[in-house]
Order: structure tokens, then C-alpha cells, then sequence
């Protein structure tokens, strides 16, 4: 009866969900553009509106530092479990704008290979509106047909692409309201629309940015070229030297915490299915690259890494001039696994990038954002109800899977608020976040707020046993 009554109430309400999440993508919520301040706020505000919409008896938009965080609560019993979802409304930059095929924040509807039924092709569709919003859609069925069986709370903020700066104070400020038995966020993937997964591992990040300076000002490459330290020269062979010819990463320390994941656990990671062929097909590349002796899927999952994310100096306009530059740039990040400290990271990176510049230049790093690393234990109430409920609806049981990417605040909800994290994700890697052309599958979508409310129903079933 429970599955007849939700898989009616989609088909009788899709188009309406699809309508309502276009609506949504249109707002162009870039946190990290001031131009757009205006244009977050106003998303903050759709959010607070649709959380009414679906049931929730009290909403309010709470102001921080930054962007404000959305709360909303569906409060039945104090003796019952309480399910703390978490998701963010702000959204990556669209650049390089030149990419896309269709405007960021003109949603358009497509089929694709993987998403036969269609997917809205916006920025935000799959990270994270259009993941966040199936959990408003599905309180929306339970409240209607008094389903809900246990206390629901949302937050959902504003600042996760830039780091969640305010996300900290707001958690100690409000330990009270945030109170809950688990936190359920669908930031992440899974494996194929026919093999569903549950994330139980994330990396940590260290995020940093590196200044080298040469000379005093920039210089006529032919009167000083070959007299002078060339600063873009410079930061390129220390950036080389990161690695060594194993693609093993040289920072003295690096490795000294990091978590040799068990033969017998690597096994099991092996299980899952993967084609290096169609990897490298769906990327477009020759060959796979990484660290010696790791599979593709360990080395973007179990192990750590180095890579530059932006590098700049000198003259990059049209056509030529010939000048060494004053100063060179770099942005870098390294993904860490369990045990590494993002802090320590940053100090150990500094120290070392500091000890290899040449005597002829000045070398200045600068920290940005980091997090820690995240592991799901497996035996847990929250992924048992977890993998119960991709069971009912796919028919199948999740495969776990540790991945790549870092959400920071999962393991800052633990420590604050002293909260384990389930990670239910529904999208697909091939769905471009942080990409031109991001989209999210419409029946990902819709298969999101048939599978969430089981998750409810599940985990309030097991807690009382």
C-alpha cells in the first residue's frame, strides 16, 4: 500500500515537481560572486517558501555572517527519532560560459544516453538544488497522507561552494534547534541508474594559494631574460617537483597518517563495477593517470592527491608581449583520507613548497578552505535503514562506495553537534557539477522522492528495536 500511494502521488504530481525545480534553477545563486548577493538571498527566500509549501510548521531564514542558512521543522513527538536534512541553495560559477550549450540559468530539458527519460540541463540541477529539493518533495507526500513517522528538521545554507565560512558559528549558536538522532544529506552519486550506491566515505581538502615573486615589476624579457629568476618558470618546476615518477607526492610527512585501507576491503571496493575503457571514453582520454600501485578507482577514492586548480602570471591577453613577469600564481588543493589533518596538511605543504624556491625569488602561501575527511560505519542504524530503502525501490541492495569528492561539514556536524551522517545521493558522475552543461536526470530526480521517504520509515521502524 506505502509504495502504491507514493508512486501515485509522483505520477500525479511530476510535472509540477519538474516545474517547481526549474523554477528554482533560474535563480542564479552564485555564492561566490558578489554581483550576485541579491539573487542568493532571493533563492534563500524560494527555499523558506517551498519548506512551508511541504509541511513544515515553522520556517525562518536565519542570518549569519554571509548568506543566511534556511530552517524548517516538522516537529510529531518528542519520543520519536529526529531526521536532520542537510543540503545548500548556492551554486557553482557557471564560467567558461562559452561551454554550455544552453544558458546556466535557463533550465532546458534533454534526453541524454544515460537519461533517457530527460534531464534539466541547468547549473545547480544535480549539486545541489535539485538534490536538496527532493527531500521538500518527499516531506511533502508524507505530510499529505500522514506518512511522516518521525521529527524532520532542514538546514539548508547558502555558502557550501565557498567553504561554509559561516556554517561553524551557526552550529554552535544553535546546538538546541539543530538537535537530532541523524543527518541525512544527498550531496553525493551513485554508481549507475541500475546499480544505486551509498557514499561512506569522503576525502578531506586542504586549499591553498601560492604567490612566487621575482622581481620588483615586470621586465623586457629580451633585455633581462636569462639574468633574472622568471617567476612562472620557477613556480612550474616547483610544481613539478610535487610528484616524483611514481606519482607519489614528495611533501616530507605527506603520508605519515594516512589510512592503508585492508587488502581485504580493497577487495571488496573491487567488486563494484567499472570499465576502464569507458572511463577513458566518457572522458576522452588516451590513458588513466595516478599513483603506482593503486587501481583508477583507489587512486580517486582511497588515497590522497596534489593537483593545481588554477595557474597565472605574466601576459595572457591577445597576441604577444614579451615580458617576464613579476609575479606567478597558483591555486592548489590535495584531498586527503581518513587520519590526515587538514590543518597539519596546510602547515606540512607550506613549510616544504617554502624550503624548494631558488634564493631569487620571494614564495608566499596563503590557506583557504579545508575539511576533514568522513567514514560511514556500515553496522549503523542510519545505513541499514539507508540500504533498505534503495532495496525497496531499486529492487537491489547498495553497493557501499568511498568517493573522491569532500563535503568538509559532515565531519564538522559530528564534531558540533555530535551527529552521525548518512549520504544518499542520486545523481550520476557523468552529470557535469561544477561543469558547463550540469544536468540531473529526471527520473534520478523523481526515484530520489520515491526512495527518501523510506528512508524515514525505516530508520524510525529500526530505532525503536
Amino acid at each position: 500500500m506505502y509504495m502504491e500511494e507514493i508512486n501515485n502521488y509522483i505520477q500525479q504530481h511530476k510535472d509540477r515537481f519538474v516545474n517547481e525545480l526549474i523554477d528554482l534553477l533560474k535563480l542564479p545563486s552564485i555564492s561566490a560572486d558578489s554581483a550576485f548577493s541579491q539573487d542568493v538571498i532571493e533563492t534563500a527566500k524560494a527555499v523558506e517558501q517551498a519548506l512551508k509549501q511541504a509541511g513544515c510548521d515553522h520556517t525562518e531564514i536565519c542570518e549569519t555572517k554571509g548568506y543566511p542558512v534556511v530552517y524548517g521543522e516538522k516537529l510529531i513527538d518528542p519520543n520519536l527519532p529526529t531526521v536532520l536534512v542537510y543540503g545548500h541553495y548556492d551554486v557553482q560559477p557557471p564560467d567558461p560560459m562559452e561551454l554550455w550549450e544552453s544558458p546556466p540559468f535557463e533550465p532546458v530539458i534533454k534526453e541524454t544516453s544515460l537519461h533517457p527519460d530527460g534531464a534539466i540541463f541547468a547549473r545547480g540541477a544535480c549539486d545541489d538544488k535539485g538534490q536538496m529539493y527532493m527531500h521538500v518533495k518527499a516531506l511533502e507526500f508524507m505530510v499529505a497522507h500522514n506518512q511522516l513517522p518521525c521529527n524532520v528538521k532542514f538546514m539548508i545554507e547558502g555558502e557550501e561552494e565557498v567553504g561554509s565560512d559561516s556554517l561553524a558559528d551557526f552550529l554552535e549558536g544553535h546546538k538546541d534547534k539543530l538537535k537530532n538522532d541523524i543527518i541525512l544529506i544527498s550531496d553525493t552519486g551513485m554508481m549507475a541508474n541500475d546499480v544505486p550506491s551509498i557514499t561512506t566515505g569522503l576525502r578531506g581538502l586542504s586549499y591553498v594559494e601560492v604567490e612566487v615573486t621575482g622581481p620588483n615589476r615586470d621586465l623586457h624579457s629580451g633585455i633581462y631574460g636569462g639574468a633574472v629568476p622568471n617567476p612562472i618558470n620557477v613556480l612550474s618546476k616547483m610544481i613539478a617537483s610535487l610528484h616524483d615518477e611514481n606519482n607519489h607526492i614528495t611533501i616530507p610527512g605527506f603520508y605519515d597518517k594516512v589510512e592503508e585501507v585492508s587488502d581485504e576491503e580493497r577487495a571488496e571496493m573491487a567488486k563494484a563495477p567499472f570499465s576502464i575503457e569507458e572511463y577513458k571514453k566518457a572522458l576522452d582520454i588516451n590513458d588513466v593517470y595516478g599513483e603506482k600501485g593503486y587501481t583508477t578507482p583507489e587512486r580517486y577514492s582511497i588515497r590522497p592527491t596534489l593537483d593545481v586548480n588554477g595557474i597565472w602570471g605574466g601576459y595572457t591577453g591577445e597576441g604577444a608581449k614579451t615580458v617576464i613577469a613579476s609575479k606567478a600564481y597558483a591555486k592548489i588543493s590535495m584531498r586527503l583520507v581518513p587520519h590526515q589533518d587538514p590543518d597539519e596538511i596546510t602547515d606540512l605543504f607550506a613549510k616544504h613548497f617554502e624550503s624548494i624556491a631558488p634564493k631569487g625569488v620571494k614564495v608566499k602561501v596563503a590557506p583557504h578552505h579545508g575539511g576533514l575527511p568522513y567514514v560511514t560505519n556500515m553496522d549503523s542504524t542510519g545505513y541499514k535503514a539507508a540500504a533498505k530503502a534503495y532495496e525497496t525501490t531499486f529492487g537491489q541492495t547498495p553497493i557501499p562506495e568511498r568517493t573522491g569528492g569532500s563535503i568538509p561539514i559532515v565531519a564538522l556536524f559530528e564534531q558540533v553537534l555530535g551527529s552521525k551522517t548518512i549520504l544518499m545521493g542520486f545523481g550520476l558522475d557523468s552529470d557535469a557539477i561544477h561543469s558547463p552543461n550540469e544536468h540531473f536526470g529526471i527520473w534520478n530526480y523523481l526515484k530520489g522522492i520515491e526512495t527518501i521517504p523510506y528512508f524515514y520509515k525505516y530508520y524510525t521502524e529500526l530505532s525503536k528495536g
